[in-house]
């Protein structure tokens, strides 16, 4: 049984062979480190998607062409024929089902938008849309009001911008009213949209959405597609109304009973699902990391409690003259050896945590104690400790005491 007094033994024999055994520590914790590190990263990641997308709502599906789909498995990816207004109309009109229905086009992802004040960078998106595109991407407004449906109809040359788009042209001044220029264009804008987080908005924050009635004039290019998103009013009717949805949106793009689709479904759940999936090879890339590193951190370990042996032969014969058991020296080693292993696994947990939660902070995602992570770095460190203690261990208790008393 381990004793207190064992621990002791131990801690003064790192002590006193101090320099090699920060290295070894030095050495693991950079295995450790890079394991919980990238760890905790991921699950910052994970969470910061699951947050970002759980704003679109859960009761939320959009129709697209599939060429628009985010598809990290190019076998799968498809591509179909445009969908075009002629279309969204014919499917807002007919979709007779409770759910909100919004019709919306990109126009572009690299816009340039000029102020009064100043100009963006060539990143800003330009979106099409109509009066419930909000409601069915999840956003709120931070001031003025949002595209009508009267300025839909009317083709007004209206706009409402993004949090970081406002900020980049107005800084501190009201943009509600100011007039912004995009392609040799000027838009009044009406409304400024709530910032969204960082990481995974797609451009929500840099977007600048204008009705699609007066963007198609200056905006729209042939084989362009729109998107069709529907919120349905109750999420236990959502299977129910994406199949009406498929039976609609067939019968508006004319397809004959055995033919297949020739669009997609895209929904919150599904994109994010798809996002979290393709993080898994860099949780493979984790485990490789610090399987190499504390494979050489124990290599490194053994070479150092062998010289220890070597070094203190003649404590082991002393302490065997003096009545010491083989199991009592055996046990001595390994401790040590485990002792080093977890104070290097202490140091890497602690520098892990703090790194992956670094990186999680730069995509706007949540503060991350990965528990599950911690323990199995823990279980390592101790795995380790025995691999590499075990033969230095077993050489030190076979020591005879008579020889060792007299080793030089």
């Amino acid at each position: 049984m381990l004793k207190f007094q064992d621990l002791k033994i131990a801690l003064e024999a790192v002590r006193a062979n101090l320099g090699r055994a920060i290295l070894t520590c030095l050495i693991i914790a950079v295995g450790i480190m890079a394991l919980v590190g990238m760890l905790t990263a991921i699950d910052g990641m994970k969470a910061s998607i699951t947050q970002n997308f759980s704003l679109l709502g859960t009761n939320t599906f959009t129709i697209i062409n599939g060429s628009a789909f985010v598809d990290f498995d190019e076998d799968e990816h498809k591509e179909f024929k445009p969908i075009d207004l002629k279309q969204c109309v014919r499917f807002k009109e007919r979709y007779n089902f409770p759910a909100v229905v919004s019709n919306s086009i990109n126009y572009s992802w690299m816009a340039v938008v000029k102020s009064p004040y100043k100009k963006s960078n060539p990143n800003v998106n330009i979106t099409g849309a109509d009066e419930n595109y909000l409601i069915i991407n999840g956003q709120d407004l931070a001031a003025g009001r949002y595209i009508s449906a009267i300025d839909v109809a009317d083709e007004k040359q209206v706009a409402v911008i993004g949090a970081e788009l406002n900020e980049v042209l107005f800084g501190s001044v009201s943009a509600i009213n100011k007039t912004i220029i995009t392609g040799g264009n000027k838009y009044l804008v009406i409304g400024v949209l709530k910032s969204k987080g960082q990481a995974f908005d797609f451009g929500s924050n840099r977007i600048l959405i204008v009705p699609y009635t007066s963007g198609n004039k200056k905006f729209y290019q042939p084989n362009s597609s729109y998107s069709i998103g529907v919120k349905v009013n109750d999420y236990s009717m959502l299977a129910a109304a994406q199949s009406y949805a498929m039976g609609v949106f067939r019968n508006v793009r004319g397809l004959e009973p055995r033919m297949p689709n020739n669009f997609d479904f895209q929904s919150s759940d599904g994109l994010s699902t798809k996002l979290i999936s393709s993080l898994s090879f860099v949780s493979i890339a984790a485990y490789v990391i610090a399987f190499i590193t504390l494979f050489g951190a124990a290599i490194g370990l053994m070479n150092i409690m062998l010289v220890s042996v070597k070094e203190r032969t003649r404590e082991i014969g002393t302490r065997k003259a003096l009545g010491a058991k083989q199991s009592q020296i055996l046990k001595q080693f390994l401790l040590e050896a485990i002792v080093i292993c977890q104070l290097g696994g202490i140091v890497g947990i602690l520098l892990g945590l703090i790194v992956g939660n670094l990186v999680s902070s730069m995509i706007d995602g949540p503060m991350v104690i990965p528990w599950a992570w911690i323990s199995l770095a823990i279980a390592l460190c101790t795995l380790v400790g025995l691999l590499a203690g075990i033969m230095p261990a077993r050489q030190a208790a076979k020591l005879d005491p008579i020889e060792s008393l007299r080793y030089e």
